[in-house]
């Protein structure tokens, strides 16, 4: 177990994170040859993972896909296979560029994906408003409805999510009304992860910035969001919402076997603890 935790630690700066780190090459001779291999115009090195896909272009094609369709068109005529991109937002919560377009409920995104190779589930199948595809897949595996898609969003929210869109067609939000009415009647296609209520003094008291190494981006930053809801966030990267599950105990949103614990001396909030499940690394208040 001693030897698997070090092995994690050091594999922190790739991993935990999405950050880009040469963990898979240990010796300084290895690094550098990586330093000299060049792309084909011999104008910029690349990509440390190649022929891995670029990381950008995973998470751009992933974060247009909620709803920027004209970059969706034309990072996917450009590469084609992007339209089957995944990424992991942070601790684990990993969303498709299909995904992303579900749980927004652009029926016209997730086509245009579809149409390039992206495959479709039952969250996609949801919010289109297939009931006969739904019904099919949890009559084959019971309690599937039960799932959470991306983010921790559930299999009923995606089809109210698509209802929501001003450009619905009435046949297509008919579709949907019999979707969700199916899922409604199931009695388990809508539970939301737990979140116990957190007063505004306490999101001031675990809000602030906690470092975790030396490195300019090796900090945590918590803060509200503007809906409300306190946030995490490792210094340049993207926000995962935080649901409180005890006191100073906090779970990311997408990634409930993830608990991020705050260390409080003195009623005042002094470090953080990320475990996966085991403790991985700790953030010290600054």
């Amino acid at each position: 177990m001693k030897n698997i935790l070090q092995q994690r630690r050091r594999f922190i700066k790739s991993s935990a994170f999405g950050l880009i780190g040469i963990t898979a090459f240990g010796n300084l001779s290895a690094q550098g040859m990586i330093s000299k291999i060049e792309s084909g115009n011999g104008s910029e090195p690349l990509f440390y993972r190649y022929p891995g896909i670029n990381d950008t272009m995973a998470s751009g094609i992933v974060g247009a896909s909620h709803g920027n369709f004209d970059k969706v068109k034309e990072l996917v005529n450009s590469r084609p296979e992007l339209a089957g991109a995944s990424w992991d937002w942070g601790f684990g919560d990993w969303e498709t560029a299909l995904g992303a377009a579900s749980h927004v409920g652009r029926r016209d995104i997730a086509e245009f994906l579809m149409s390039h190779g992206a495959r479709p589930d039952i969250f996609t199948f949801t919010m289109m408003g297939m009931l006969k595809s739904v019904q099919e897949i949890i009559e084959t595996v019971p309690g599937i409805q039960s799932h959470p898609g991306p983010h921790g969003i559930t299999l009923l929210q995606h089809a109210k999510n698509r209802l929501e869109n001003k450009d619905i067609a009435a046949s297509d939000a008919a579709n949907v009304i019999k979707v969700i009415s199916y899922l409604e009647n199931l009695g388990n296609a809508d539970i939301k992860p737990k979140s116990l209520d957190l007063t505004e003094e306490e999101k001031k008291k675990y809000s602030g910035e906690y470092r975790f190494g030396n490195e300019e981006k090796e900090i945590f930053i918590v803060d509200t969001h503007r809906l409300g809801f306190l946030q995490i966030a490792r210094k340049g990267s993207s926000p995962r919402k935080l649901n409180k599950i005890d006191e100073g105990s906090f779970s990311p949103a997408g990634a409930p076997s993830v608990k991020i614990i705050f260390k409080i001396t003195n009623d005042k909030v002094v470090s953080l603890s990320v475990h996966e499940p085991e403790p991985l690394v700790t953030g010290v208040r600054i």
